[in-house]
């Protein structure tokens, strides 16, 4: 993905799509989807991505797990860590 100049800042989408490359990149695993973008007061984006960790038949109990990628305002990785690891077919109830 084409770096901005710095202190270009990018947009959700944008952040978004960085993210997912990031995320993927170090963890060698498939994004399933973005499930969360949030602007952070520095100029840069907090990202959160869901990803299959362990695939397993049926895939309704494969594991997936959630990370949380910062991203300064550059659009480069700052921070990166695992959330929580889940089944899929849990459901979380309030």
């Amino acid at each position: 993905m084409p770096r901005q100049p710095p202190g270009a800042s990018a947009d959700a989408s944008q952040a978004a799509r960085r993210a997912v490359g990031h995320v993927t990149g170090m963890t060698g695993r498939a994004a399933e989807g973005v499930v969360g973008v949030e602007r952070r007061e520095d100029g840069g984006w907090r990202v959160t991505v869901e990803v299959v960790e362990t695939h397993r038949i049926p895939d309704s109990s494969d594991i997936l797990a959630v990370y949380e990628a910062d991203l300064d305002a550059d659009g480069e990785l700052a921070a990166f860590h695992r959330v929580r690891r889940y089944t899929r077919g849990r459901v979380d109830h309030p």
